[in-house]
């Protein structure tokens, strides 16, 4: 199931890309022999011919090449594998003098028609996240939680406040703060937060340094979810002391919990002092008790949430920050693409298909429980996140993108002249291959993450 929809959304994504390149090719005259959905051998294909709709069910290229009701005409066709799909242009990859060939047309209407394709892609990205913000809310970057004894519990930072920036960075939307801190690792140097309370504009430091004690084990979320312990790590406090997953925890130091939220509320208490903690939990049935003390952590962090989706009484706001969320996701993009040319992230933290696959999973599996609404909202954000991506990467100045097209016009431009068809054709074609490669490298890395993810289970 989590393949197909995967698989779906990936389709979409393409489709809507080609769909880009398909239209303003029309608009400016060039031949498209065929629009497909899908890979592989065509299933269906239907056209406008001269004497009106044609279809035809599973058809070669060589039928339409030898039938003349077929020529001068674009086809539309499904293909048999639900991936991707393509728009081929006459004399996009060969060189062809032909008046509705692409490399015959002017430098800035093959431009538009490469541009085309990235640029619906961040149109579709736009059009879903209306679609969630106006079903789930705003991510308005408001304070709803401070952590007790963490860094931001003593510079002054209230619930409620409006985080307007990080260290300069300007804070539209709540995630943006983990994705600075992120893509910016925190050094121990304070840092610099700026708010806005009741209207006016205050200016905090937190230092970010920060010692706890880590039990090693975590649970549910949800406030109102059971107080069962969803995973214990191998080699830390719970594991030394016997604890498992599946426990449910009854009492810690005599004070009952019935809940995740009140499970978090105890922990919270108990996590700073490094001190023995009495755990009493049901096993199957069985009331046992634990003694556990905790490891010490050091680590640097802000010790906020600051994340408050609120739906929104104005149709303005939700298209403003659907703007927004697109914004955030192309600079997210080129931030990791940026941090992975400079090592703060590793090459093998790239994910592939498979990746891509195991993450929808996950994603709707956590949503399950909240019913099919947040799962198709959970669909549409994961669409949203890919569509944008898809359309930053494919900007790369890299040959066989269109990122790598556009330079070549580009140069055109500069030059006066373009580059020699030939020349610029193998140089699309060294880079097809490289890209090959490294997506053979990239789905290696995906299987080998997902053997050794089994292989902990």
């Amino acid at each position: 199931m989590n393949i197909l929809v995967a698989l779906l959304i990936f389709t979409v994504i393409v489709v809507i890309h080609e769909l880009g390149h398909f239209l303003l090719a029309k608009k400016n005259g060039v031949g498209v022999p065929e629009f497909s959905v899908g890979m592989g051998p065509r299933i269906i294909t239907v056209a406008k011919g001269k004497k009106g709709f044609i279809f035809k069910f599973l058809c070669s290229q060589k039928y339409f090449e030898s039938n003349p009701d077929w020529q001068e005409c674009t086809k539309y066709s499904w293909k048999l594998l639900p991936i991707g799909g393509s728009c081929a242009m006459v004399g996009e990859d060969e060189i062809n003098e032909a008046e509705n060939s692409f490399n015959v047309k002017g430098k800035w209407a093959r431009f538009s028609i490469v541009f085309a394709g990235p640029f619906f892609n961040f149109i579709l990205a736009f059009v879903f996240s209306i679609i969630i913000l106006a079903n789930a809310g705003i991510d308005y970057p408001i304070i709803e939680h401070i952590y007790d004894n963490q860094p931001a519990a003593n510079s002054g930072l209230e619930v409620g406040d409006v985080v307007k920036s990080v260290n300069g960075k300007k804070i539209t939307i709540g995630r943006e703060i983990d994705t600075y801190t992120l893509l910016h690792p925190l050094t121990g140097e304070d840092v610099d937060i700026v708010v806005t309370r009741n209207g006016e504009e205050k200016s905090f430091k937190i230092d970010p340094n920060y010692k706890t004690y880590l039990f090693g084990f975590s649970y549910a979320t949800n406030e109102k979810a059971s107080a069962e312990v969803s995973e214990v790590t191998e080699g830390k406090a719970f594991d030394k002391a016997g604890l498992k997953a599946g426990d449910m925890i009854k009492e810690i130091n005599g004070k009952k919990i019935n809940n995740a939220g009140e499970l978090s509320t105890v922990m919270n208490e108990v996590n700073g002092d490094g001190k023995e903690v009495t755990f009493l939990v049901d096993r199957k049935g069985e009331e046992k008790t634990f003694r556990v003390t905790p490891e010490p952590y050091s680590t640097k962090t802000l010790g906020f949430i600051a994340s408050m989706d609120e739906k929104s009484k104005s149709s303005f706001d939700v298209v403003k920050y659907s703007f927004v969320e697109v914004k955030y996701w192309i600079e997210t993009t080129v931030g990791s693409l940026g941090a992975l040319i400079t090592g703060n992230v590793s090459v093998k933290n790239v994910s592939g298909p498979v990746g891509i696959v195991d993450t929808v999973g996950d994603a709707i599996n956590q949503s399950k429980s909240y019913g099919l609404r947040v799962v198709m909202l959970q669909i549409l954000y994961m669409s949203v996140l890919l569509s944008a991506n898809l359309g930053v990467m494919n900007l790369l100045p890299l040959p066989a993108l269109d990122g790598g097209r556009l330079v070549f016009i580009l140069i055109e431009a500069v030059r006066g002249k373009p580059v020699d068809k030939e020349k610029e054709g193998f140089v699309h074609f060294a880079g097809f291959v490289v890209l090959m490669l490294f997506m053979v490298f990239v789905m290696y890395n995906d299987i080998i993450k997902t053997c050794l993810e089994i292989m902990e289970e």
